[in-house]
């Protein structure tokens, strides 16, 4: 069931208000395909080359969403962070994952019907991620219908990584909408404040990598636990 944010601390279960939108800009990972073990499998093979240990999967829910090079950083120990390493590791994980990165990873339940719903009410839709961009488009086209989507867009080095909204808001234009027409809907602090930045709705996607508590802290608007929540939020 959906909880509505009305102000510091405020979450109401069941909330009827409805949203004003006509576009909804969707994260990839942990919002519209359930990516994690493959990710954490790919890194966990990277790792392994090194001799540094490895994480649990649920350890990864908290690594993934600033980009792949960040998550190689992080993953590795403390005393491995030096650039060479980071960046030799960073080419492997790059080179692992594009070849294994279809191998577990799964469209949640509820998505196809939620896109096809929202098309056919004539609501425009882009997917915006900070994973690699060709791995992003890669991904969208094997488990989702790429057409759907007026705009896919992962990590390029000529634009700037969420939580900077300058993608999401490029994606407003190519819609003709106002930022404040558009839904960015997504399972990270990273998406809210992406989401909140471009001065559109943020709604978060409790079925991702990420807590309903973490969300609403960082600017949720609603939070919803199945995908088909969405359509009855729309006024």
């Amino acid at each position: 069931m959906a909880a509505l944010d009305e102000g510091p601390g405020a979450r109401l279960a069941g909330a009827r208000r409805r949203l004003s939108f006509a576009g909804v800009i969707f994260d990839l990972d942990g919002t519209l395909v359930d990516t994690l073990e493959d990710i954490a499998d790919a890194m966990a093979r990277v790792l392994a080359r090194e001799g540094a240990p490895g994480h649990s999967y649920d350890a990864y829910r908290y690594l993934i969403g600033h980009g792949i090079r960040n998550l190689v950083a992080e993953s590795l120990p403390p005393e491995l962070r030096d650039e060479r390493t980071i960046a030799r590791c960073y080419e492997r994980m790059i080179a692992d994952y594009g070849e294994h990165s279809l191998v577990k990873t799964r469209v949640y339940d509820g998505v196809p019907e939620l896109v096809r719903a929202l098309r056919a009410d004539g609501v425009l839709l882009a997917v915006h991620s900070n994973k690699a961009d060709a791995l992003t488009r890669d991904i969208v086209a094997a488990l989702l219908d790429a057409s759907d989507f007026v705009a896919v867009a992962g990590a390029r080095p000529d634009a700037p990584l969420k939580p900077d909204p300058a993608v999401a808001l490029a994606m407003s234009a190519r819609f003709g909408l106002p930022p404040a027409r558009v839904v960015y809907l997504g399972d990270s602090l990273v998406d809210m404040r992406t989401g909140t930045a471009a001065g559109m709705l943020p709604i978060g996607a409790s079925w991702g990598f990420r807590t309903r508590g973490e969300l609403l802290e960082s600017g949720a608007r609603v939070v919803i636990d199945h995908p088909l929540e969405l359509l009855g939020l729309r006024g």
